[in-house]
């Protein structure tokens, strides 16, 4: 059972749970955000995906934070193109000991959830601010505008958008839009708007635009991706 809730603590976060049922096997979408993760003592860290991301092996209790777009490379102290498409231990990226010391504190909590929201606040406290103009990018992407006029907007070229982009988001701008529009289609689609009319709706050419980036970032055909939500 999967549940969420936003965050009480971190502005735009999203804190959630999960215990798999069967053999654990789910899919992760791609959503342009990055989380850091407990599993049952272990603290990782997940990338920023370019497709869908495949769980197996035994059922477990997992618990996340997930960040807005763009603000866990500060939080972390790694660039996010470095973890695009993984899933890897805090300890990779944290001294071992220290990250053992957190571990400990999430896994004595009542929820680890909450310890996972606590642990994040207190970086960021002692973390500077995210870019402020990630945000604009994010709600500009988020709206379907070109990658070229919101450059213009925030008065850098091509070249620096894309490197910015690269460490707070794992990869350039046209990827993230894509990766935006996809979510901005399936919540179309699952909240009943015909297909032909999502796609318009999202910003795709036609359903078959729409049809084919789904069946690329996700893995599966619309049609069965939305029955598998069910």
């Amino acid at each position: 059972m999967y549940r969420e809730r936003a965050s009480r603590l971190l502005p735009g976060a999203v804190v959630w749970t999960s215990t798999p049922a069967g053999d654990g096997q789910g899919r992760v979408l791609p959503d342009g955000c990055m989380d850091l993760l407990w599993n049952e003592g272990r603290l990782l860290v997940a990338g920023p995906d370019t497709r869908a991301h495949l769980t197996g092996g035994a059922p477990s209790t997992w618990a996340g934070i997930r960040f807005r777009p763009g603000t866990a490379p500060a939080l972390l102290g790694v660039p996010a193109h470095e973890l695009r498409d993984r899933r890897v231990d805090l300890a990779d990226l944290w001294p071992a000991a220290r990250v053992r010391r957190l571990a400990a504190r999430v896994d004595a909590a009542v929820d680890p959830a909450r310890g996972l929201e606590e642990l994040a606040r207190r970086r960021a406290a002692d973390t500077a601010p995210p870019d402020p103009l990630l945000d604009h990018l994010v709600a500009a992407l988020g709206a379907g505008r070109p990658v070229a006029t919101i450059a213009d907007e925030l008065g850098l070229g091509a070249r620096r958008l894309h490197r910015r982009s690269l460490t707070a988001f794992g990869y350039g701008p046209k990827t993230l839009a894509r990766i935006l529009r996809l979510r901005r289609a399936l919540a179309l689609a699952r909240a009943g708007v015909p297909l032909a009319e999502t796609a318009a709706r999202a910003g795709y050419a036609d359903q078959s635009h729409l049809a084919r980036d789904v069946r690329q970032l996700t893995g599966l055909p619309l049609r069965d991706l939305l029955a598998a939500r069910g």
